[in-house]
């Protein structure tokens, strides 16, 4: 029998390699289309993607009560579209895709400011530890940092806020609820930068495009449920399953290589996130048996 928390993960691991391969869709299609326009793009055949699936003969369109909520949300998103598409389409994919692993991080100090999650000493020093990992991978001051590195940390910071509040209204609304909404937002938000900097895509430059709307949906949606049914802190670090995928393709579309840094500063960061994730499983599990959670062992 498959356990709600097994479930949980599996979707979170299938929406980890579907987001891969949109990775990989994005960084095709930025040869020749410029970044809000490859967002415009994915959001757009996202939705086409997404209609056959939440509507149709005896399912109405979905509604909700909270859209000053969505539209919120899919501001913040937008925001985090742009910068990770920038840096997936300019950085090296091992170091973007890196330096998005530092999400769980920011999602676990944001569930404790925000959520009123109970995180303990040694989640926050696994924390710290994570964020030696992301200054082994900037490495201010170095010669291999770039500004454009900061673009893909400021990502990671808005996407967890998205985390939270895709946690949030998964309470209210069904997971379909939350992906169509945001959609309905993210097309016509995303269009107006576009308008800016328009290129009508040529040949195969179309398949790329249709590719990072159709990844990005369905990762969309397994993401969605996964958080419905599991914990935030618990999930995030499944998506590092991502990164041997990126590299991969890094290695064999762009000649890329992975660095030390970067290699070093992502194994920090996995292991931190690892920590976080069994953390955060243990005390769940003496919560559903009604062992006490508080006071276990000093630091926990």
């Amino acid at each position: 029998m498959v356990t709600t928390a097994l479930r949980a993960a599996l979707l979170m691991f299938a929406s980890t390699l579907a987001f891969g391969m949109m990775a990989v869709a994005i960084r095709l299609s930025s040869a020749t289309i410029g970044t809000a326009e490859i967002a415009f793009f994915r959001n757009a055949f996202g939705l086409l993607a997404l209609l056959p699936l939440v509507v149709g003969p005896g399912r109405p369109l979905p509604r909700t009560r909270h859209l000053p909520r969505y539209f919120i949300r899919t501001l913040i998103g937008l925001a985090s579209m742009l910068c990770g598409f920038w840096a997936i389409g300019n950085l090296p994919l091992s170091q973007a895709i890196s330096l998005s692993y530092s999400t769980p991080l920011f999602v676990t100090i944001a569930a404790a400011l925000w959520l009123n999650e109970n995180v303990r000493l040694r989640r926050w020093l696994a924390v710290l530890a994570g964020f030696i990992g992301v200054l082994i991978i900037l490495h201010p001051g170095g010669d291999s940092f770039t500004p454009g590195l900061l673009v893909a940390l400021t990502a990671a910071v808005l996407s967890a806020l998205v985390a939270i509040q895709i946690k949030q209204l998964a309470r209210v609304d069904s997971p379909d609820t939350v992906v169509f909404y945001t959609y309905v937002f993210w097309v016509p938000m995303s269009l107006v930068p576009a308008l800016f900097q328009w290129t009508w895509p040529q040949g195969i430059a179309w398949l790329w495009l249709v590719a990072t709307g159709v990844f990005g949906t369905l990762g969309q949606l397994l993401w969605t449920r996964a958080l419905k049914l599991g914990e935030i802190s618990a999930l995030q670090p499944i998506s590092f399953m991502q990164l041997p995928l990126v590299i991969l393709f890094g290695w064999w579309l762009f000649d890329e290589q992975l660095d030390m840094a970067t290699g070093v500063g992502a194994a920090i960061i996995l292991g931190a996130n690892a920590y976080i994730a069994h953390r955060e499983a243990t005390l769940a599990r003496r919560a559903a048996t009604g062992a006490p959670v508080t006071g276990t062992k000093p630091g926990e």
